[in-house]
């Protein structure tokens, strides 16, 4: 009997260096993909990096802080018998998922919120042109399209893909950056969550030289579901002089 104090102390000693060598890690996970991120000198990377690796990151490093505190929560033992570590056991499990779901809904629905801003500042920050040096102009819906290949042009109509085109105006360099079409959910207008996501596209009209098209969006909330769909019509192929051209 007048071991189990020792081995409590020792035990909670344990619990206590796991806890803080949990807490160090997720302090390393996330301040590592923030050294990481100041590493990534273009805007359009930096984009990319951020869109794709930000929120797993962030999780990744709260799990493991959340562990850290169960340890810390097991670290100060004074007496225990089966029913105690039972109790033990089921509060430190149930408050772990409680504060695991807490912080994913967290990221998943309002921090997206942050997430956009950020975004949308880099992506339409000037780009420095690599021929003079000099912020580069963003062009125009209009004015791109004349850099955009038919291939180009058919993905911004589905919305699938949405390019920016950016012009050196002094020496005419060009440069094209591919962004996703639907690469954020907007705002449900039912529940108000930023989780509302177009499922699929349906094309009901091909469009013609004579005729614009239509296309069906269809969205749904992730969160509560809510249902809802927008008609968007498709510009009119345009009729090029070789397809005009009539054979000799």
């Amino acid at each position: 009997m007048s071991d189990s104090p020792v081995s409590y102390a020792s035990w909670n000693d344990l619990a206590h260096n796991l806890a803080y060598g949990c807490w160090a890690l997720g302090i390393l996970i996330i301040l590592g993909y923030l050294v990481r991120l100041s590493t990534v000198p273009d805007n359009k990377d930096k984009y990319d990096f951020i869109n794709k690796n930000e929120v797993n990151f962030l999780w990744y490093g709260s799990l493991v802080l959340i562990v850290g505190v169960c340890f810390y929560f097991n670290g100060n033992i004074v007496e225990l018998t089966t029913i105690l570590i039972f109790v033990r056991g089921f509060l430190t499990v149930m408050l772990g998922i409680i504060a695991a779901l807490i912080v994913q809904n967290l990221l998943k629905f309002y921090y997206p919120f942050f997430i956009e801003k950020r975004l949308k500042v880099l992506r339409y920050a000037p780009r420095i042109s690599p021929k003079t040096g000099k912020p580069m102009k963003l062009l125009s819906e209009e004015e791109e399209d004349v850099h955009l290949d038919e291939g180009m042009q058919a993905e911004e109509n589905l919305y699938s893909v949405d390019y920016d085109v950016w012009k050196d105006e002094e020496t005419g360099f060009i440069k094209i950056e591919k962004y996703a079409g639907h690469l954020h959910a907007i705002q449900c207008p039912e529940c108000n969550y930023q989780t509302f996501k177009v499922l699929r596209e349906e094309i009901v009209k091909q469009p013609t030289e004579l005729e614009e098209g239509e296309l069906i969006k269809h969205y749904q909330c992730s969160y509560c579901g809510y249902k809802a769909r927008k008609n968007v019509v498709l510009k009119q192929q345009i009729k090029t002089p070789e397809a005009a051209a009539t054979p000799a």
